[in-house]
């Protein structure tokens, strides 16, 4: 019987997201389930009215997977991954590559790149004239889904059915249904044939599989059959070829194949071995099924979040980009990465690594409908914690491609990611094994970045160059740090002299982050002691960082005097961690509502755009968008009362952004404030998170 993966419609219903330890303990429950944080965004609502799981139709071809590679390091095309896994895939349109998918993409290397235009291609032969049947003679139709890939070729005599999906991080399958379609009885031999692309890689045969090794890295590739045997191997360097049983289709009926494509670091090797033996009993259908019924729960929890105002079909097209974006960056622990997590983007060629700041965003996203996966990624950055409480920048699976950076790190989110991850499933186990860590590394920003000792921290670096003071800030080029100049304040640590609004205000947030974490694990005296700091911060914050002229937060000279008078992004993070006075926050909301300003075609760029220094094309932190910041910007406003403000902002954002909400496109790294074209990277993981928190209810 053929399976068709499109008739399967389920409705598994909403998940519930208590921990354990909270279950067993009605009293923790209930402290954990009545505090909230007014700047903290719910995943649940009350009087929440059922959401029907996503149909197929609605959530296919979010993002187009199409993909003709014509070298081993092509960045033109998007490719799909799944459960972490360290390869992608993508469909061909050329017809010389019909009867398989392209690629894989793989990560498991280098920074990247395609091993194939197609690793495993079907061959048909007819066991009458051993000819094969011709793919130029067949048209093709696919379609993408989060949970797999789906393909269908046909012509007058056949239709062959080709999906994919991932059945662990190691392992994607190919399953491929071939009907007969024409009145007469057909005998096929069917085959497999592949070649790879790059001369650090090699074929060998073991066990009648096919092996794929590299001279650059210690992951194996493997191609192997399963219910049949793979005879008549023939085998070069580069390329293979194999037969399975021949088989006779009656007018009308099926065959089918599976093909299982793995490719695993020696860490999974047992893993990956226990894998193949189940693939003896596997039934490929069932596993399929639970694979889309996964998906859609998760859509169908995202889906329930969202606001009123954004639960139409093309934002429930966008939120399903933007999971997809974060799924197809996701990647299981290797090497190094002691934890799962995501990449910024596996399709730019220098992000394929985790980075602190990033990862607090994606955790923030993930942990409304994955959190344990959001958990995983706070872990991931926390592995990379010193004694002293630095956390790196960014960190590598292999050292030997890139290494980590060590020279600076990045603002301190990690408080706010907590308690997202907390607010999603009441976890207070997690919070509890995070709270030590996170104090420790908050406290590091007074101890190695407040060089006056005034508790008003400056970005800094390890290594005393100016660069990587910048890169601190995350903001690398912006406006702000033009004139910067960096003092050494002891053996080790360099701070700007120069104090920044935006980290003081992240500071101020994670106070109260960190207070409220105290408070559900009963640490009264950390909590008072976290108040008592915060409302100091706010203090300073509100009389040193802001300008009562201009009605903006700027940067000061250390002491404090002098404002560093630009306008950018940074000044609104005050409205988002709550430190700004009402008539601050009114002030400042003039200035975002500002067409001359920040109001742009796609609203609350990173610099005004009367700076004479505004460069939207290209500027990366001088004037593009950036939606991590767009999203600050945006949940400041609704903090302070500004729902109406807030919500034109949203629809400017998502509606201007170029291919935001329609199929095919990816989500991009930042964007062209003036006309919304896409800017840098493609399937860029924080824009993808952020574009999911700002479709959230905001309390």
């Amino acid at each position: 019987m053929k399976f068709n993966p499109k008739d399967v419609l389920t409705n598994p219903g909403s998940p519930t997201r208590i921990s354990m330890k909270a279950r067993r303990n009605p009293l923790v429950l209930a402290l954990a389930l009545s505090f909230t944080l007014t700047c903290m965004t719910s995943c649940t609502s009350e009087d929440q009215t059922p959401t029907e799981a996503p149909t197929q139709e609605l959530i296919s071809n979010t993002l187009d997977y199409t993909a003709n590679p014509a070298s081993p390091f092509d960045r033109t095309a998007l490719a799909f991954s799944d459960q972490g896994a360290w390869f992608a895939y993508g469909f061909p349109t050329e017809k010389k590559n019909f009867g398989g998918f392209s690629g894989p993409y793989l990560m498991t290397q280098e920074n990247g790149m395609w091993c194939s235009p197609v690793l495993s291609q079907l061959v048909l032969l007819d066991s009458i004239t051993r000819q094969p049947v011709d793919w130029a003679d067949f048209n093709v139709q696919q379609r993408s889904y989060p949970s797999h890939l789906e393909q269908v070729f046909s012509n007058a005599k056949y239709e062959v059915l080709q999906t994919l999906f991932f059945y662990s991080e190691n392992t994607a399958l190919i399953h491929t249904n071939i009907r007969n379609k024409s009145e007469q009885t057909a005998s096929l031999i069917p085959m497999w044939k592949g070649s790879h692309w790059g001369d650090n890689l090699h074929f060998n045969e073991e066990y009648s599989r096919i092996e794929l090794n590299s001279d650059v890295s210690e992951a194996q590739g493997f191609v192997l059959p399963f219910g049949q045997i793979a005879v008549d191997i023939q085998l070069t360097d580069s390329t293979y070829q194999f037969s399975l049983d021949p088989f006779t289709l009656e007018a009308g009926k099926s065959h089918q194949l599976i093909l299982s494509q793995q490719f695993v670091f020696p860490e999974n090797a047992a893993q990956a071995e226990n894998e193949e033996r189940s693939f003896m009993a596997l039934d490929y259908e069932k596993q399929l099924k639970e694979r889309i019924a996964e998906k859609q729960d998760e859509l169908q929890h995202l889906f329930q979040q969202a606001d009123s105002s954004w639960s139409t079909p093309e934002y429930q097209n966008l939120l399903t980009k933007s999971v997809l974006t974060l799924q197809n960056n996701w990647r299981k622990p290797a090497g190094e990465l002691q934890h799962e997590g995501l990449f910024p983007s596996y399709h730019y060629k220098w992000f394929h690594g985790f980075w602190a700041w990033d990862s607090w965003k994606h955790a923030a996203a993930l942990a409304h409908y994955k959190p344990e996966l959001a958990k995983e990624q706070v872990r991931a950055m926390y592995d990379f914690m010193d004694e002293d409480g630095f956390i790196a920048d960014c960190i590598f699976r292999d050292t030997t491609v890139e290494q980590h950076n060590f020279r600076n790190t990045k603002p301190p989110l990690s408080a706010w990611a907590v308690w997202e991850i907390y607010a999603c499933d009441s976890d207070v186990s997690f919070v509890e094994e995070m709270y030590d860590l996170v104090v420790r590394q908050h406290n590091w920003w007074y101890n190695f970045r407040d060089i006056e000792g005034d508790s008003i921290c400056e970005y800094g670096s390890t290594d005393g160059t100016l660069i990587a003071a910048k890169w601190e800030s995350g903001m690398d080029n912006a406006v702000r740090f033009d004139n910067s100049r960096i003092i050494k304040s002891r053996k080790g640590a360099y701070s700007l002299a120069q104090e920044s609004v935006d980290l003081n205000a992240y500071l101020f947030a994670e106070k109260n982050y960190l207070a409220s974490m105290a408070k559900i694990l009963g640490l009264d005296n950390d909590q008072a002691m976290y108040k008592r700091q915060a409302q100091m911060l706010q203090r300073r914050i509100q009389d040193q960082f802001y300008d009562e002229k201009s009605g903006w937060f700027y940067d000061t000279s250390l002491n404090g005097d002098t404002l560093v008078e630009v306008m950018g992004c940074e000044g609104w993070t005050a409205l988002w961690a709550n430190a700004a006075t009402p008539e601050q926050a009114a002030r400042v909301m003039k200035n975002m509502l500002d067409e001359s300003k920040f109001n742009t075609f796609v609203p609350f760029p990173t610099l005004a755009a009367d700076h004479p220094a505004f460069t939207p094309d290209g500027g990366y932190w001088r004037g593009p968008n950036w939606l991590d910041q767009v999203y600050f910007g945006i949940r400041g406003l609704q903090n302070y009362g500004y729902t109406q403000e807030a919500n034109q902002a949203i629809n400017k954002v998502l509606n201007n952004c170029q291919g935001l909400t329609e199929k095919g496109p990816s989500i991009r790294e930042n964007y062209h404030p003036l006309t919304g074209a896409g800017l840098e990277a493609e399937n860029f993981s924080w824009s993808a998170g952020c574009v999911a928190l700002l479709l959230m209810k905001h309390k």
